[in-house]
C-alpha cells in the first residue's frame, strides 16, 4: 500500500523509523522508552515496522570515558563494539514491557551493493517481520571502513525502506520539521510538503555535522528523504518527541510525496557513496 499523505501512516502495512545519536544518547536516552512506547502502539495496530538507529558509538563515550566521538577509525570501530551492545540492551529492556522482541541487523554499504548480501538481508527482515519482530537496524561500524560507509543513517533509512518494501518512511530529527533556512535565523518558515521535482536550492539546509555524538541533520534528510521518495516511499521529516503523533498520521512535520511513477531503485545496482 503505497502512503501518499500523512495521514496513512495510521494503520499503514509497513514503515521505516529512523532515530539519530542526538535524540536518545547521553542526558536524551530516555527518550527510547517514548520511541518504543509509539513503536508498540503502531505494532498493536498491526504495522510492521523497523526501525533504523544511530547511536552505538555516542552510548559508549561515557563508558569509554571520551570526551566527544573519536576521529580516528580504530577508535570508532571500538566504541561501535561496545556501544551497539549497551543500545541494544537499553531497547530490548524498554520493549520487554510489551512483550516484543527486537532482533539486530547490521549492514554495510558492501552488504547493499552486492546482490547476494542484500537477498541475505532482505530475507532476514522480511523473516523477522514475519515473526512479529522488531528488527533495529545500524550501520556496522565496527567493520565499516571511511571509503566503504553510508555516510549517515537517514541514507541508510532509505535503501532500508526500499530494501523491505516499506510503505512509507520517518526520520525523526531534533526539531518538527525543516525550514527554508536554519529556524533559529530571521525569517526561516516551516517547509509542509515537498512535491517530487520542487526545487529545494534556494533553501539552506545548513552543516552535515550537527553535534559532537553523530553526523546528520537537515541536509542529510533532505537528501535522504529525495531519494526515497523518487523511489516511491513518502517521507516525514519531524521530531523524535513527536513519534507518536507521526506514527498516527497527524499533520506535522515535513511531508515528501513518494513520486507516483518511481524511479529504477538505488538498490538495483551500485550504491554511490558520499566520500
Amino acid at each position: 500500500m503505497t502512503v501518499t499523505e500523512r495521514e496513512g501512516l495510521l494503520g499503514c502495512r509497513r514503515v521505516v523509523v529512523k532515530v539519530g545519536s542526538s535524540s536518545i544518547s547521553g542526558e536524551h536516552a530516555w527518550r527510547i522508552d517514548a520511541i518504543v512506547a509509539a513503536i508498540a502502539a503502531a505494532h498493536g495496530r498491526d504495522t510492521e515496522v523497523v526501525l533504523v538507529s544511530s547511536g552505538a558509538i555516542a552510548t559508549a563515550l561515557p563508558l569509554l570515558k571520551l570526551e566527544g566521538r573519536p576521529d580516528d577509525l580504530a577508535t570508532q570501530q571500538a566504541s561501535a563494539a561496545v556501544g551497539q551492545n549497551v543500545l541494544m540492551w537499553r531497547y530490548q529492556t524498554s520493549l520487554d514491557r510489551f512483550g516484543i522482541l527486537a532482533g539486530q541487523v547490521l549492514l554495510t554499504a558492501g552488504d547493499l551493493e552486492n546482490a547476494t548480501p542484500r537477498s541475505n538481508a532482505r530475507r532476514a527482515m522480511e523473516r523477522l517481520l514475519g515473526l512479529r519482530i522488531l528488527p533495529i537496524v545500524n550501520e556496522n561500524d565496527t567493520v565499516a571502513t571511511h571509503e566503504i560507509r553510508f555516510g549517515d543513517n537517514d541514507r541508510l533509512a532509505a535503501l532500508v525502506a526500499q530494501l523491505v518494501g516499506a510503505d512509507a518512511l520517518v526520520l525523526l530529527s531534533d526539531i518538527e520539521a525543516l525550514y527554508t533556512r536554519p529556524p533559529d535565523e530571521p525569517g526561516a518558515t516551516p517547509i509542509d510538503r515537498v512535491e517530487p521535482g520542487d526545487d529545494l536550492h534556494g533553501f539552506q539546509f545548513g552543516s552535515v555535522v550537527v553535534n559532537s555524538v553523530g553526523t546528520g541533520g537537515a541536509a542529510t534528510k533532505v537528501s535522504a528523504a529525495r531519494l526515497a521518495a523518487a523511489a516511491g516511499v513518502g517521507v516525514l521529516v519531524t521530531s523524535a518527541d513527536r513519534v507518536d503523533e507521526a506514527l498516527r498520521g497527524e499533520k506535522i512535520g515535513t511531508w515528501f510525496a513518494p513520486n507516483p511513477h518511481p524511479v529504477a531503485s538505488a538498490l538495483t545496482g551500485p550504491i554511490a557513496v558520499d566520500r
